[in-house]
């Protein structure tokens, strides 16, 4: 059994740095096909991911506006909120909101798992079915970015890449910040 860990490299420095990030967390909220935005005529809200490893976070949606953040991690999922031209305000699991272009955005969806848990927590299973009692494939811990294949009846499909091989298997979809409650994902 693999036991998987958030890479610390790449990581936003405040996670690394603040003790009450885990508290900060903001849990999804339920949402059912939100109004369309008015520039892609997709669902506000709506989670998708960050597609490079260098994405500038802005107070406001131009280059004109200062950076407020710089994320560093390819794959993080983000929220949606609002959409203005070629910029995309986001939300990202601590709460933090800013303005980004679209194109440094993946509509690839993943999910952080367990983020609100404190440092330390205990990892959690990955089944080979969507059942408790099916075969741990892998031990995940707390913030590890999965890949968000299919959601479901309350479980997700995710995957973890892993060098030479990818790790499958499922997971309670109320484990996951990047999926809403009861969303189902094809």
């Amino acid at each position: 059994m693999t036991t998987f860990r958030p890479m610390l490299k790449g990581l936003l420095p405040a996670v690394l740095i603040a003790a009450g990030f885990m508290s900060s967390v903001q849990p999804a909220r339920a949402v059912a096909e939100g109004p369309p935005g008015k520039v892609s005529g997709l669902p506000i809200p709506r989670y998708v991911s960050l597609k490079t490893d260098r994405v500038n976070l802005r107070e406001g949606p131009s280059k004109d506006h200062r950076t407020a953040w710089v994320f560093q991690r390819a794959g993080l999922p983000v929220e949606i909120t609002a959409e203005f031209e070629t910029w995309r305000r986001i939300r990202d699991a601590t709460g933090t909101e800013g303005w980004v272009l679209h194109s440094l955005l993946s509509g690839r969806r993943t999910a952080l798992v367990m983020p609100w848990a404190k440092t330390g927590s205990e990892p959690l299973a990955l089944f080979d079915r969507q059942d408790e009692k099916g075969n741990v494939v892998a031990q995940l811990q707390p913030n590890v970015i999965t890949s968000v294949k299919a959601c479901k009846d309350g479980w997700c499909r995710v995957s973890i890449a892993q060098p030479g091989r990818d790790i499958s298997g499922f997971i309670k979809q109320e484990r996951l910040w990047g999926v809403y409650p009861n969303e189902r994902v094809e």
